[in-house]
């Protein structure tokens, strides 16, 4: 048996918007049946657009560098490198690069999941 692996410079990166996305788990990544997972970086100042939900499952990101805000339904709060955040199924969510340095996430769904089964909320965004 030989051990599923890759690198993720040599995977793909998706540009979406407030957002460069590469699918690490799922999605052309490792082949996984149960969860899924992408790595995002965003610039300084750049949200994650738009604002979405995964009706279908749960997401944890995990703060790899950088600083910056979660929206999570109606609350916000502060994130940093170290940081895990749950976004709930069904519950809206964006984040926010506030700092001076990219940001960079890694993005765990259960179950697998890909863009397809995101849903936008355009009309969401931090309160001021």
């Amino acid at each position: 048996m030989s051990v599923p692996t890759l690198r993720a410079r040599d995977v793909l990166a998706l540009d979406l918007p407030g957002r460069r996305l590469q699918w690490l788990v799922g999605n052309g990544g490792l082949a996984a049946r149960e969860c899924s997972a992408c790595r995002i970086r965003v610039a300084p100042g750049d949200r994650v657009r738009p604002a979405h939900s995964h009706p279908n499952g749960e997401e944890v990101i995990y703060i790899i560098r950088g600083s910056g805000r979660v929206l999570v339904g109606s609350d916000v709060a502060p994130v940093d490198a170290g940081s895990v955040v749950l976004f709930p199924r069904g519950v809206v969510h964006m984040l926010h690069n506030t700092g001076s340095e990219e940001m960079e996430v890694v993005c765990f769904f259960a179950p697998s999941t890909g863009l397809e089964n995101y849903v936008a909320h355009e009309d969401v965004d931090f309160p001021d």
